[in-house]
């Protein structure tokens, strides 16, 4: 077995976004574009940057990545966003049969329920038609799979609740060791170990770079995907 993982740096790689993110987003009971919802707009961190080597996306062209800030080392960052976006480098490339996993943990509840988790089949990120598969999941102990595609995405697994997602604490907190396992015809999601869900391969990007997404007005901790192949 093959294992790559990503590694920290110190200056910020940044890239724009150039599609705004097709409704419903990915934050569920929050709208699409919370600027014009106004109940709820990104609070951007001041000052804030990513890890040098690393790319980063947000959903709206609008929202600069540097409201959001990642402070760590190479084992895990602590993350504040600021803005929903994608995080990820072009050396963690995967493709055929492989898994990629990371932990995420929420350290505080955010005003509504929001999601995070793992992008796979990543290609032309920094494009128009940005492509990729995610897994997300969120401290009300639900999972979701979705296909963004250009500016558009579409659904895989909606929302679902499942016992082994955990919810978070009275505190706010969870911990979420995620895993994307693609082999064969199928797709498997496990969360801490036990297996939450398994799509059909056929129409999902899955040969591609992997990597973090992170939605808005969150506080985490996250480590850097690791990819590992058999």
């Amino acid at each position: 077995m093959k294992t790559s993982s990503l590694a920290f740096l110190t200056v910020a790689v940044i890239t724009g976004c150039t599609a705004k993110e097709a409704p419903p987003a990915d934050t569920s009971v929050a709208a699409a574009d919370t600027s014009a919802m106004g109940s709820d707009p990104d609070r951007n961190v001041s000052g804030g940057s990513i890890p040098s080597g690393y790319a980063a996306r947000t959903d709206r062209s609008d929202a600069p990545i540097t409201g959001a800030s990642y402070t760590g080392a190479a084992d895990g960052w602590e993350v504040r966003t600021g803005p929903a976006h994608i995080l990820y480098a072009a050396k963690d490339s995967a493709k055929g049969n492989y898994t990629a996993s990371a932990t995420i943990e929420q350290l505080e509840a955010p005003t509504h329920p929001e999601a995070y988790g793992l992008i796979l089949g990543g290609r032309d990120l920094e494009g128009p038609g940005q492509t990729y598969t995610y897994f997300l999941v969120r401290g009300t102990g639900d999972l979701m799979v979705r296909v963004r595609e250009g500016g558009q995405t579409r659904d895989v697994l909606k929302w679902t609740a499942n016992p082994d997602v955990p919810k978070a604490d009275a505190s706010g907190k969870a911990t979420y060791a995620l895993s994307a396992s693609v082999a064969g015809d199928a797709v498997r999601f496990s969360v801490n170990g036990k297996q939450v869900a398994s799509v059909a391969r056929a129409g999902l990007p899955t040969d591609g770079i992997a990597g973090l997404r992170i939605n808005h007005n969150l506080h985490v901790r996250a480590t850097p995907v690791s990819i590992t192949s058999p």
